[in-house]
């Protein structure tokens, strides 16, 4: 049977990143041979540099406020307009409650979810549960239990975390990614032919699974369209 992969790469600190799985789910829908897509989530740490927990005392405004160089007043605009942009595609966005950590042990996650066959999952567990129920997910026992939560064997998880399983992993999807050029998230790949950055429409990605699909025989492409992405400076 004919397959198509499709590669993402995103980051769980994302906001863009989960409106853009909620387009490609949206346009898989749509799409006559869903059946046969793979979808893989590869890794990529929009703060590599980030303590496992950030200090909960600065707001998420103010914390965009400082990012951006502006004031809260217009972070806060900047929200509001995120959280109407997710509520659109049916996510409900609590910045308010967000508390930004390190990400790179729920990449780990990940990749352990792949092996058990509940990536998609552990994906979506732990979008929510940093977008909209403010989850500390830089810390080890929040990511088992939400692992739990999505399918797998929170003391398997606990024992990946204690060591340095999957670390190799996450951090070849990470050098994948800059061999690609990929320097902001969500980042998606169909079938190693076409690249759209960016959480593009449902419409736009769904003519890119069909163009995908349709020449899957062809050559390997470089076409890269581009949408609202967040990368290391921010999201836009």
């Amino acid at each position: 049977m004919k397959k198509l992969r499709v590669d993402v790469w995103s980051d769980i600190a994302c906001p863009w990143c989960y409106v853009g799985k909620r387009r490609l789910e949206a346009a898989l829908a749509r799409f006559p041979h869903r059946d046969a897509v793979e979808v893989v989530w590869r890794a990529f740490e929009l703060d590599p540099t980030a303590k496992r927990v950030q200090d909960a005392e600065v707001s998420y405004a103010g914390r965009l406020a400082r990012k951006y160089g502006t004031s809260v007043a217009k972070a806060e605009g900047m929200i509001r307009q995120m959280t109407e942009v997710a509520a659109a595609d049916g996510l409900d966005f609590h910045f308010e409650k967000v508390r930004p950590g390190n990400t790179f042990d729920a990449h780990r996650v990940l990749h352990l979810a792949a092996e058990r066959g509940a990536q998609d999952a552990a994906k979506e567990r732990l979008l929510r549960a940093y977008m909209t129920e403010g989850e500390a997910i830089g810390e080890p026992e929040v990511l088992a239990r939400l692992a739990g939560e999505a399918g797998l064997d929170p003391a398997e998880v606990r024992e990946a975390l204690a060591g340095d399983a999957f670390a190799a992993e996450v951090r070849a999807d990470e050098a994948e990614a800059r061999a690609i050029g990929i320097t902001g998230v969500p980042f998606f790949a169909f079938g190693g032919r076409y690249g759209v950055s960016g959480a593009q429409p449902a419409e736009a990605l769904l003519g890119v699974l069909q163009r995908a699909w349709d020449e899957a025989a062809g050559e390997p492409e470089q076409a890269i369209a581009e949408g609202a992405a967040c990368g290391p400076d921010g999201c836009a």
